[in-house]
């Protein structure tokens, strides 16, 4: 063996979260759904709203207003449960169209600070500047939505996607939260470890059997010991986001090539309606996803992950293009029944678009002579 060599120890990574001199803007509309149907319908806050379907229809939460969610109502709940607890409540279909034309308003609006990246319909990010994180910049990002709109949003600020959408959820409904540079572990450290970005239900169980709780417990753990529990990727990942460090970019309509959205089960998972209420949510993440972004999906994609860690994708090419979240259920309901082993049950369960489009372009698209 060569006299010189030396065992290779993994280094913790980079340990300040203001390295690079960004800001990031995260606005987050309050109960998107349910806030719209009042607006529309002429009823205040007081009144309590549930959106989502029918309970005979084994119908789920979609939103619930915050008058509901003084109940204990709250979304991807059984409708039927919510109504049990809160049978006073008005329960409305989702109009999806209407909180498209909604969300477009508001996007339109969040882009005039910024480059911009939707993450649901009624969620993005937007890119500031270092001198974006200000209450003022803030306040009038609210000001403006609800000029347009109606609706109230919460906003987060910081120096980062992560720690900006962990503040823009801290003081809602219609908050603000600002974290100048370098207070990002301080203003993490009392917050549960749930709270960050790759944090499921498994590793926090995972972590509890650690000692570990919070954000600032998480901090305190060392590189090696999380990279020899949860592996490097993830490990790492754990190390930075406790520290609130990420350098996620900003990635605008651009930069987009597919829309995805996954859960992993905290017990694998065989019942095919509990498949089936998730499937759906999933597909309409992406659904809102893709109407937030202004685009029309061409393939549509299923993951499957069985409880032996084994993955399959399978894909359905569409002959017309669609950002419609129960055309996408539909197609991702079909594939699931080609291609789920029944006798195997599944840890994970995700729905893909991908070949986007921009919306305005195919709609603008010459009709076919007849």
């Amino acid at each position: 063996m060569d006299s010189d060599a030396r065992p290779t120890r993994r280094e913790p990574p980079e340990s300040d979260a203001t390295s690079l001199s960004r800001g990031v803007l995260c606005a987050d509309v309050d109960a998107m759904f349910a806030t719209i149907e009042a607006i529309e319908r002429g009823l205040g806050p007081e009144v309590p709203i549930l959106v989502g379907g029918a309970p005979e229809d084994r119908g789920v939460v979609s939103t619930a207003s915050y008058a509901a969610r003084r109940f204990g109502c709250h979304s991807a709940m059984p409708m039927s449960q919510a109504i049990h607890l809160c049978p006073q409540a008005l329960r409305f279909p989702p109009r999806h169209e209407l909180y498209s034309q909604y969300s477009r308003k508001i996007m339109d609006t969040l882009g005039r600070y910024g480059p911009i990246e939707p993450v649901s319909i009624d969620e993005a990010f937007v890119e500031v500047g270092a001198d974006g994180i200000a209450p003022a910049l803030g306040e009038a990002v609210k000001l403006a939505i609800h000029a347009a709109t109606g609706v109230t949003a919460s906003v987060g600020l910081s120096t980062n996607k992560l720690v900006s959408k962990v503040a823009s959820g801290h003081q809602k409904p219609d908050g603000l939260t600002v974290i100048l540079p370098g207070g990002e572990a301080a203003f993490l450290a009392p917050l549960p470890v749930s709270r960050l970005w790759g944090v499921g239900p498994k590793t926090e169980t995972r972590l509890a059997e650690l000692g570990v709780r919070t954000c600032g417990d998480l901090a305190r753990v060392e590189f090696e010991t999380l990279v020899a529990n949860f592996g490097v990727a993830h490990g790492q990942s754990l190390y930075q986001h406790a520290r609130g460090i990420d350098h996620d970019p900003i990635v605008t309509q651009r930069d987009l090539k597919q829309i995805s959205q996954e859960t992993t089960f905290s017990r694998d998972v065989t019942d095919r309606g509990r498949l089936w209420s998730t499937l759906r949510e999933l597909a309409y993440r992406v659904g809102e996803r893709l109407q937030a972004h202004g685009f029309l999906a061409r393939t549509i994609t299923l993951k499957l992950r069985y409880a032996n860690f084994q993955s399959l994708t399978r894909s359905s090419s569409l002959p017309v293009p669609t950002d419609d979240p129960a055309a996408i259920a539909r197609i991702a309901a079909t594939l699931v029944r080609t291609t789920w082993d029944r006798s195997r049950p599944i840890r994970l369960i995700g729905v893909g678009a991908s070949r986007l489009i921009p919306r305005e372009s195919w709609l603008q698209l010459p009709l076919p002579l007849g």
